[in-house]
Formats: structure tokens, C-alpha cells, sequence
């Protein structure tokens, strides 16, 4: 007879499926939407694959969801660098933004795979370019929103960041020649 608190609790749905997420989120940032199957996961995950279909219909529901996720953790760092703005400025705001993304990317290199495996599967994944839209679509007028940025500074923001992923991919800032300096100039990453 099992002791007062040794009861095996089993788990539900919802922490399952973010077990899922979570593993799925380390196949798809390591291996990319076509290398990565169904069973990796559901291996990795401790769980049959029959249960991920449960939780996701396909491997193109299990990504956009992965997708999904990496933008809300990017949402929630960005939040939180406008809580540390130093100031009210556009200036001000888009910078500690900037801070906060760079040092999630350092901290949760998986997400900067994911966003790059996803820009690349969207060029010929309907599903996938639409999640990547609405991604986009909602963190730049969130930008814009809490910064007070102009259209200009948005989109520099943006592409800065954009330029931080190429620098981070390739390792430029450890790279000694003027291509990589000319590109890793005025670039945080940790």
C-alpha cells in the first residue's frame, strides 16, 4: 500500500502539450521544420507519437504552435525591456528593447533557430509564412505602440535585429576581418 504522499499524480493535457512544445521547440531549433519528424518528439518528450497527434493534428500544426510560442517569448522580453527603459523616448524605449532580445537570444539560443528555421520554411509553407506574418504583424505595432517610434525607427529596429541574428549565426564578432567588423559594429549579443 503506497505511503500518505506518494500518490502518482499523472499529468494533464495542457502540461503535456507544453512538454511537447518545449521538446519540439529543441528538434525544430536543432534540426529545422523538414529535418525534424513527429517521433523525435514524441521520443524525446517521453510520449507516444500517437499522443502528439492527439495534442497537434500534424507536424505543420506542432510547428506553427512552436512559432507561436517563440513569439510570445519575445513579446514578454521586450515587455520587459520597457519596464527598464531608462526614459520615455522612442530612443530610450527601442534601445532597452533591443537589450532585453539580445540577451534572450544569448540566454534561449533555440528561439533565434526556430525564427530563422521559420523565415526560411515560409518561403514555401503557406501555414508557416502566416503564423510568421501575424508574428510580425503583432510585434511590430507593439513596437511601435510602446516605443512612440516613428516608421523609420521601427523598421530600423527591426532590421538591426535581424542583422544581430546574422552576426550571432556566423560568430562575425570573433571573426577578425573587415567584413565582420563592418558588420558587427553597434551590435549586443551576449
Amino acid at each position: 500500500m503506497p505511503g500518505v504522499g506518494s500518490e502518482r499524480r499523472l499529468s494533464t493535457a495542457e502540461e503535456r502539450r507544453d512538454t511537447v512544445l518545449r521538446t519540439a521547440l529543441g528538434a525544430f531549433g536543432a534540426r529545422g521544420y523538414w529535418g525534424t519528424t513527429t517521433s523525435e518528439v514524441a521520443k524525446s518528450a517521453n510520449i507516444s507519437q500517437a499522443y502528439v497527434y492527439r495534442l497537434f493534428p500534424d507536424k505543420q500544426s506542432l510547428f506553427v504552435a512552436v512559432v507561436e510560442h517563440c513569439f510570445a517569448r519575445i513579446r514578454e522580453s521586450l515587455a520587459d525591456g520597457v519596464a527598464g527603459a531608462r526614459g520615455s523616448s522612442p530612443e530610450a524605449v527601442l534601445d532597452a528593447m533591443g537589450e532585453a532580445y539580445a540577451r534572450l537570444i544569448a540566454e534561449e539560443r533555440t528561439l533565434l533557430l526556430v525564427q530563422m528555421h521559420a523565415q526560411c520554411a515560409a518561403l514555401s509553407e503557406p501555414a508557416v509564412r502566416e503564423v510568421v506574418q501575424r508574428g510580425y504583424a503583432r510585434t511590430v505595432e507593439y513596437v511601435r505602440g510602446v516605443s512612440g517610434g516613428t516608421p523609420a525607427q521601427v523598421q530600423a529596429f527591426f532590421a538591426k535585429g535581424m542583422l544581430c541574428h546574422l552576426v550571432v549565426a556566423v560568430d562575425a564578432d570573433d571573426i577578425d576581418a573587415p567584413w565582420a567588423r563592418t558588420l558587427s559594429a553597434g551590435i549586443r549579443h551576449y
